[in-house]
């Protein structure tokens, strides 16, 4: 991490990396979870609305090629960039027959990508999809990064909220993905109504342990239409206030590995059709107060960490 920043930005690694800016180009696949499909569970993560996290993703009817395209040419044009990230960001990507995979993945190997990025679940991680990205790798001599969605290391508020999953499955996945050599980002939900300030500490601990290379924060956002907005409606859930955010951002920082990318300290979210999107903020306002925050009290990552 550089000595003038507070934390280690995920932008600046990549200029770093690359020797440039890189920007990452979204790909919308037609694909689900286990948790929705009758696997593991129906309807899904609680907090999950139809369109996931893809809300500002091209359609998924557009193949792969036409929607890097797409947005290959609109970034190019207005941040004059020349490298990208291939980005499979919506739902379980590695959740789909072995020969599909292969054909979407192989389809993003185009001129100025420079790394695919794969999100999935801890539990969706096989050998032979890692083996294939690891031919990929090496034939095209582009990057790999697998973004592993757990939100919690609290195992209980991940049953609450339906994920299907459990933290052993999530330390199994990391170990999976360190055979091949992969850089893994985790995503994180650090406002979860069931969490407090210790989950957020084993949050940083336990990924500082396992040598993530970079982490993902967002806050809850609850939409209508789903469970979690059900309860937020009843009454049966309370949401920590902004101010509390931020500390919980803090906190997490001061113990996490300054080794460790921050990707994101919070996103964007719907509104449309939104219960509760960052307390009616824009994000980068939170960022701002985070940022401030960071410098009032001198603090900053790993501050808190222990080897």
């Amino acid at each position: 991490m550089d000595t003038k920043e507070r934390y280690n930005i995920y932008s600046k690694h990549l200029k770093q990396k690359y020797g440039e800016k890189v920007y990452k180009l979204p790909i919308n696949l037609p694909v689900t979870c286990p948790n929705r499909d009758g696997k593991k569970g129906t309807g899904g993560c609680t907090f999950c609305a139809e369109v996931g996290a893809g809300f500002e993703n091209l359609s998924d009817t557009l193949s792969v090629k036409e929607q890097i395209e797409k947005n290959m040419n609109y970034i190019s044009r207005r941040y004059k960039a020349n490298k990208f990230i291939a980005y499979f960001q919506n739902y379980t990507n590695t959740y789909m027959p072995l020969d599909q995979f292969k054909k979407y993945i192989k389809e993003a190997v185009v001129d100025n990508v420079v790394e695919i990025a794969i999100s999935t679940r801890p539990d969706c991680i096989d050998e032979m999809y890692l083996a294939y990205l690891k031919e990929i790798k090496e034939a095209y001599d582009i990057e790999i990064t697998i973004e592993l969605g757990l939100q919690t290391v609290n195992y209980h508020s991940l049953k609450k909220v339906n994920r299907g999953h459990t933290l052993a499955e999530f330390i199994d996945a990391v170990l999976k993905i360190k055979k091949y050599g992969f850089e893994m980002c985790v995503h994180l939900i650090l406002n979860l109504p069931w969490d407090n300030m210790d989950d957020v500490i084993e949050n940083a601990k336990i990924l500082s342990v396992l040598e993530v290379e970079q982490v993902k924060l967002h806050a809850l956002y609850i939409m209508n239409d789903t469970k979690l907005g059900e309860q937020y409606k009843h009454g049966d859930i309370e949401m920590i206030t902004v101010d509390q955010y931020v500390d919980r951002v803090i906190t997490f920082l001061e113990h996490l590995s300054p080794k460790i990318v921050v990707q994101r300290l919070i996103g964007r979210a719907p509104e449309e059709n939104s219960l509760f999107v960052n307390w009616n903020m824009s994000w980068w306002k939170i960022k701002d107060l985070i940022d401030h925050n960071l410098e009032a009290r001198d603090s900053y990552q790993g501050k808190q960490f222990r080897k």
